[in-house]
């Protein structure tokens, strides 16, 4: 009896616990939904839809050991043949809602060419001078070095040098690493699965971190270009086309599976990658004279005095950031997470020619960000040629909106090409011409839509071959802007006639004029004789006085 008022007990408990576990409120799962197909069932056309879950951290999930997606099929009928809304200068796209904008900021700090050169020239200097750091002592640096020797194909083994590139690397450069490792999260995964295809190490994603601070635009002094760094004949080799239009070099994808490509020809040849990373920055022609020289030896330590500078101190860099990315955690590095993750875009094959322009004016994507998904477009512009495939890359949230409303994006294009075609002097009267001085965040997306122009006629007018500018820099712009009227300088003769002159002397400077009349900067000479840059021909006349 005592036995069946125990379990009469439980399952009253038991029950109670049940209701009041239905009564609570079931907090759903973010979620936001792609395009991914359409198809037609029974006459009609049903969009496909793949469903993304977030987790309680708000970050994308799609791996199904994680968090198991729904794939939902969803019947909508389209029309193809819709026009696209105009409203306050946008378009209002007939389509899913956007999702958050992209942070420019973070795009512009992944195309940055500062990180670029301080790579490059901290690789070209490289001394092995001891430096002291506390916080890696020798003893540690000895261990962690074995640890990741055992777990890599490279012959990582202490020596001084190679100590004093990572003690020198902590020291001076852990701002710049941190940002690396930022920019890394999205390249990183698209790396390790094409050298995965190729049966190459992963460590060696690091590689791209000493070619190109991971810019897909870098150039290096002598023509080598993209993540990869190729020369243009090594790139043709490996199917990298180079034309007025594109530098497929720059294209991420494309130029990592040639490397790879390139990198398991070396190591074939040489058999050991350290001598094939070597092969790969300076030619296997120089590592070969290096073997011969050195009497033989085969150890890259060996021969490395007898390679070229450059490349003398190439393999220490990559092994010292190897090391510091592998140890990040233990040396403190703070990294922010990448907003926008390689996996979260997407490609589409364009049918006919398109700039950022156009595609910006309509998505409401920024011409800069458009620039960092697809680098590869030297100017801005995607050819349609017979025989080539290519393709835009989008956020996956954009690539919805682009191919629903494909038909009236290439209309518009076809459109605004049109009323390009007329005589150049109708777009270029000067009386409409104007000069604008760059301010403090300004970018030429910005300016562009200031004045009712395109970022290419931007670049084009003031010969820009990147995107950047400088406070104080002046441009000049032809406004299409109703409402834009030039504004003259008053200026009466008068004025130019009382105002101090002096004529330009060799070796003189901006600087040593403006000593000599006190009262008057730089900054004064520049705007008095509408000056942008710092370079001065003898015998020009400058105005040193307003009046």
């Amino acid at each position: 009896m005592k036995y069946l008022f125990s379990i009469a007990f439980l399952l009253i408990a038991f029950t109670g616990f049940a209701q009041e576990e239905n009564k609570k409120p079931k907090k759903e799962k973010r979620t936001f939904k792609i395009v991914k197909d359409t198809i037609t069932l029974n006459g009609k056309k049903t969009v496909m839809f793949d469903t993304i879950y977030f987790d309680k951290k708000n970050e994308i999930k799609r791996d199904v050991d994680e968090i198991l997606p729904d794939i939902d099929s969803l019947t909508d009928e389209i029309s193809r043949n819709h026009n696209l809304t105009k409203i306050n200068e946008s378009y209002q796209l007939k389509d899913h809602k956007m999702a958050a904008t992209i942070d420019s900021l973070w795009l512009r700090e992944l195309s940055d060419d500062d990180l670029f050169d301080t790579i490059h020239n901290e690789i070209t200097a490289l001394n092995y001078d001891p430096i002291v750091f506390q916080e890696l002592p020798t003893d540690t640096l000895k261990a962690r070095l074995e640890r990741l020797n055992s777990r890599t194909p490279f012959n990582i083994e202490y020596n001084p040098s190679l100590e004093s590139v990572i003690h020198r690397f902590l020291k001076r450069r852990k701002t710049s690493m941190e940002r690396l490792m930022k920019i890394s999260q999205y390249y990183f995964p698209m790396f390790e699965q094409e050298l995965a295809n190729y049966d190459i190490p992963l460590e060696i994603k690091y590689l791209a971190i000493v070619e190109s601070a991971l810019n897909p635009r870098a150039r290096s002094r002598v023509g080598a270009t993209g993540l990869w760094q190729f020369m243009y004949q090594t790139g043709k080799q490996y199917d990298l086309h180079v034309s007025s239009y594109v530098d497929e070099r720059s294209d991420p994808v494309k130029s990592t599976k040639a490397a790879c490509e390139y990198l398991a020809s070396l190591y074939k040849i040489f058999g050991d990658w350290d001598l094939a990373l070597a092969a790969y920055n300076s030619g296997p022609g120089n590592v070969s004279k290096a073997i011969r020289r050195s009497g033989g030896y085969e150890n890259y330590w060996n021969i490395r005095a007898n390679l070229p500078r450059e490349t003398a101190g190439y393999l220490p860099a990559f092994l010292a950031t190897m090391y510091i990315f592998e140890y990040a955690q233990e040396h403190g590095f703070q990294v922010e997470k990448v907003e926008v993750p390689h996996f979260a875009t997407d490609t589409i094959h364009v049918k006919e020619l398109l700039t950022f322009d156009h595609i910006s004016e309509v998505l409401n994507v920024k011409v800069e960000d458009l620039q960092f998904f697809n680098p590869s477009y030297k100017l801005d512009i995607i050819p349609h040629i017979k025989g080539r495939n290519y393709t835009l890359r989008l956020p996956i949230q954009d690539v919805g909106k682009f191919v629903n409303n494909e038909e009236a994006i290439y209309s518009l294009a076809r459109e605004e090409l049109a009323k390009r075609e007329k005589p150049l002097p109708q777009l270029f009267e000067m009386d409409k011409r104007t000069r604008y001085r760059v301010k403090s965040g300004d970018y030429l997306g910005k300016i562009a839509r200031q004045f009712g122009v395109r970022v290419s006629d931007l670049k084009r007018w003031n010969g820009l071959r990147s995107n950047k500018l400088r406070i104080g820099q002046r441009l000049t712009i032809y406004p299409k802007k109703p409402g834009f009227a030039v504004k003259k300088p008053v200026e009466t003769k008068k004025n130019k006639e009382n105002a101090k002159t002096y004529i330009v002397k060799s070796g003189d400077s901006l600087w040593s004029i403006a000593q000599k009349f006190p009262g008057v900067s730089v900054s004064n000479i520049k705007k008095w004789n509408d000056i942008s840059g710092n370079k001065l021909k003898p015998g020009m006349t400058l105005r040193v006085s307003e009046k």
